[in-house]
């Protein structure tokens, strides 16, 4: 798909197929497909022609960057949220920083949204009872629930559970979620951790972490995929964990508010346009929907996480109100969808200008 642009533009322009216009969506920059320029021509490129330093050349190697020709032959690139855009101009950019410069007049982040059919907790066929914002005892009896089939303690019914789902890779910000770990456990909460990871260090420690907690009644790691226990997780968890060091847009977040879990989580990426600090005093209170932290380190975590706690343990009627309110927030792919469907017609329009 990623080599769309420069075929369309390249040849089929030139045979009369150009009244199109094209858009790449790129989702995460870390992944760009690089290859040796002489097997452009097996796609029916030319390859002396595209293998230039403006064109489709990487900027750090000799090799051809097939994102790089989709971005330069593209009339318009989005990416998956605003913040992420910003980002990919500079260190975020993966070596591709400046051509984003370069077109950035063609460039925006549009917010991802999600499946608010599958998503939905008024309506989930894997929940042991149906809830929704203004009937929050359904969610006590799912948080019931899961501790009873993980094998948690259920002595006292308030003790805060953290939910964390994530794939264990560098970016989600491995490290951050051990300490998380630990962390609840030193505040006296639960822990539930749901993922796997395909690099076989990362999942052996967490495998040896699972080991060190398997007596301990408070921390349930489970490392593997499974669909029906993610709904069980965002039902049943009073905050839930994302530290990750870098996040194109970052989805759980959403389905966790939508469930009730207020977020935790490093301000980057989509993460910094859908969670707002509760304790930002410098944003609107109804827009106030979570906590954050900022640098990749422990100790913004740790902060974050008091705080959180705090407000659950002590204020409990104001954290009643923060969860029925993240639970109507509109994170839906109708806003999303208006936008793309706005530019896309701004582009047709500026086609039919020129034709």
């Amino acid at each position: 798909f990623k080599l769309q642009a420069p075929l369309y533009w390249d040849v089929y322009a030139n045979l009369g197929f150009n009244s199109a216009r094209i858009c790449f969506t790129c989702h995460n920059f870390e992944y760009q497909g690089t290859a040796p320029a002489r097997d452009l021509a097996w796609c029916g490129l030319d390859v002396e022609h595209l293998d230039r330093p403006d064109r489709m050349r990487d900027n750090s190697h000799g090799r051809i960057n097939a994102v790089k020709g989709a971005i330069v032959y593209s009339n318009i690139v989005t990416t998956v949220s605003p913040t992420y855009a910003l980002e990919v101009r500079s260190e975020g950019g993966r070596g591709l920083q400046d051509t984003l410069k370069v077109h950035s007049r063609k460039f925006l982040g549009i917010l991802n949204g999600i499946d608010t059919d599958t998503w939905n907790p008024s309506t989930d066929r894997y929940l042991k009872v149906q809830y929704n914002a203004k009937d929050l005892q359904g969610k006590a009896a799912n948080k019931a629930a899961l501790r009873e089939q993980l094998n948690l303690a259920s002595a006292y019914p308030s003790q805060p559970l953290v939910g964390c789902i994530t794939r264990l890779v560098a970016q989600k910000g491995v490290h951050l979620i051990r300490h998380a770990i630990y962390k609840t456990a030193e505040l006296g909460g639960q822990f539930v951790l749901l993922g796997s990871s395909p690099v076989p260090e990362i999942q052996r420690e967490f495998e040896g972490i699972a080991d060190h907690f398997q007596n301990n009644n408070n921390i349930r790691l489970i490392l593997k995929y499974d669909d029906a226990l993610s709904h069980c997780i965002y039902a049943a968890s009073d905050m839930f964990i994302v530290p990750s060091i870098f996040e194109p847009c970052g989805l759980t977040q959403m389905i966790a508010m939508r469930y009730g879990s207020v977020p935790i989580v490093r301000k980057t990426g989509g993460l910094n346009d859908s969670v707002f600090d509760f304790d930002d005093e410098t944003i609107p209170m109804e827009v106030r929907n979570g906590f954050t932290f900022v640098k990749a380190d422990e100790q913004g975590l740790s902060s974050a996480m008091e705080r959180a706690f705090n407000c659950y343990t002590r204020k409990p009627e104001v954290w009643k109100q923060l969860v029925q309110k993240d639970m109507t927030i509109d994170f839906s792919w109708d806003t999303s969808a208006s936008q793309y469907e706005d530019i896309y017609q701004k582009a047709v329009a500026r086609a039919r200008a020129v034709a």
